[in-house]
């Protein structure tokens, strides 16, 4: 079998006779791989650690999350929510954090990518990438809990638009109605004192 060589030294174009199109060969006749199939897609198991502040508004954490791995030309084959946990040391005068893991299929090349934009967001404190080629997909698909991850987030909201609507929701001291209720103990006591005087 005899591939034909154009004048760039680049194999013919996709034909019966061509073993694989991901191939060119140079002058030399020597066969070598294309640049484009160099850069591997691998899958990757990443864990971002958010500040409480940027979980306050959960949704658009998830939202800031799905950015930056699109960015990376990723995809998102997995997220949840992994845990809330308080920090072993303060990042950025944070003491606690919020700990998303996701799995995502991602080229190689655009690992360093990820990492960096993680770096300049304002929203997370740190990213852990390690390479989890060796897990099935039935074991990423173990782990997906997208639904979960957006119902937290609607729960979230709903809190807190109820929040803003009675007040902070919480009980303080020295509330107006406790006040009122001192005020007419005082108004008997007073008329007790009176009563026991005649």
């Amino acid at each position: 079998m005899r591939i034909s060589k154009n004048p760039a030294g680049v194999a013919a174009p996709p034909g019966p006779d061509k073993p694989d199109q991901n191939q060119i060969r140079n002058q030399n006749g020597v066969t070598r791989m294309s640049t484009e199939t160099l850069a591997r897609t691998g899958v990757y198991e990443c864990m971002f650690l958010a500040s409480q502040q940027a979980a306050a508004q959960f949704g658009a954490l998830i939202e800031h999350i799905n950015d930056l791995i699109a960015r990376a030309n990723g995809e998102v084959l997995a997220m949840r929510k992994w845990d809330d946990r308080r920090l072993a040391y303060e990042i950025n005068k944070q003491k606690r954090g919020v700990y998303i893991l996701a799995y995502i299929s991602c080229p190689a090349d655009q690992v360093a990518h990820l990492e960096r934009d993680v770096q300049v967001s304002d929203q997370l404190l740190r990213v852990l990438i390690l390479k989890a080629d060796h897990l099935t997909e039935e074991e990423i698909k173990a782990h997906d809990d997208r639904q979960g991850l957006s119902d937290e987030a609607k729960l979230r909201a709903e809190r807190a638009e109820a929040g803003d609507d009675e007040g902070s929701g919480r009980v303080r001291l020295g509330a107006p109605e406790a006040a009122e209720e001192s005020e007419e103990d005082a108004d008997e006591s007073d008329t007790d004192t009176d009563s026991e005087e005649d």
